[in-house]
């Protein structure tokens, strides 16, 4: 058993307790490994009733997946893309287990949610997030592409906001969640314990979803308006377009300070990940979730053996000096062919699927 992640039963509840407080609760391969079968034995347990995740040390519920962790083990020519293939693996696998969970699945979202936090949470019944909720998808600024199911639940959020969201790695606050779709409930931080506590208390002997709607919407209190919300309509017209250079082009027909602020952090970005994931998304749209989980097991596989990848790991997570050496450099050099040549059939290293529980 991983000491990353604690795993425990309170009366009819599962706890799960992402505890690498230090690393801001990444989630690591040990984790997924050690949280997956607990996972399924609760969801054969007729005496679990529902499953609560939560981050420790009070700064974050969990800043995503450990890509640098990753990108050491592809830049090592003894293990090669191993872990690349096993992590992501073991990932997407226990998404799926948490998407298709048969019992309530609560997430207590306190801090930073990022990456691989999302796919800890947004695929469960239930999203608490408090007012420190610091909410993002920044992977295109590390040369890979928003994962964990983000081709599936960024094109549902409301208009193109998960096509802005996934481009620009923008973070959100609860208000923002809860208009996204994303959260359903918003707690004060202070009251998470007694949240638990009455979900531990509750009597279970309903249906489970009612009796955790109900539990949860006693601590509900509204956030306020969304600032997200407000930008929705030139959100709207500047990222419909189905290449990154109209989305530019839309920007800068704008004007505005926000628009030419996009249109900068846009630029800064990988141009390889901005236009695989504009890619991702578009198709997204129109498949399920299982279909994506495959479709973005080779896109992982792909992205993380480009150099993008370990120059964004370099740039933001190393020396942290901001400035990364993208390769291809511009927009005009990534071709349709190697944009397709990722999304194509991996024989051999694909993502298996059991049929839905």
């Amino acid at each position: 058993m991983s000491e990353d992640v604690l795993l425990e039963t309170r009366g009819a509840v599962g706890l799960v307790t992402l505890n690498r407080p230090k690393a801001l609760n990444a989630l690591s391969l040990e984790m997924c490994r050690a949280l997956h079968p607990q996972l399924d034995a609760w969801a054969a347990d007729p005496s679990v009733k529902a499953v609560v995740i939560r981050g420790a040390g009070g700064k974050a519920f969990c800043a995503g997946g450990d890509v640098r962790a990753v990108a050491g083990s592809v830049a090592r020519p003894d293990t090669g893309a191993s872990l690349s293939r096993d992590f992501f693996l073991a990932e997407y696998a226990l998404n799926h287990r948490i998407h298709h969970f048969p019992k309530p699945f609560i997430a207590l979202v306190d801090g930073i949610c990022m990456g691989g936090g999302l796919g800890l949470s947004v695929h469960g019944a239930f999203r608490v997030v408090t007012e420190r909720l610091m909410l993002a998808m920044p992977e295109t600024a590390i040369g890979i592409f928003p994962d964990v199911g983000g081709g599936w639940f960024l094109p549902r959020f409301p208009g193109e906001t998960g096509t802005y969201l996934g481009l620009t790695g923008v973070r959100c606050d609860a208000a923002d969640a809860l208009w996204l779709g994303y959260a359903t409930h918003r707690v004060e931080s202070s009251r998470l314990e007694d949240v638990l506590a009455a979900l531990v208390a509750a009597d279970w002997s309903g249906p489970g979803r009612e009796v955790a709607a109900r539990v949860l919407q006693g601590f509900h209190q509204e956030p306020g308006p969304s600032g997200l919300a407000t930008k929705a309509d030139v959100i709207q017209r500047s990222f419909q377009g189905n290449r990154v250079e109209d989305i530019l082009a839309a920007l800068e027909r704008e004007g505005t300070p926000w628009a030419e602020e996009t249109r900068a952090t846009l630029l800064r970005m990988s141009p390889t990940s901005l236009r695989v994931t504009l890619r991702q998304l578009r198709i997204g749209r129109g498949q399920d979730y299982d279909a994506t989980a495959r479709m973005e097991y080779r896109l992982s596989q792909a992205l993380t053996a480009r150099p993008d990848f370990q120059e964004g790991i370099r740039a933001v997570l190393v020396d942290k000096d901001q400035k990364p050496r993208w390769n291809p450099a511009t927009l005009a050099e990534v071709t349709d062919a190697e944009v397709e040549a990722c999304f194509a059939p991996r024989p051999g290293n694909e993502l298996e699927l059991p049929a839905s529980r």
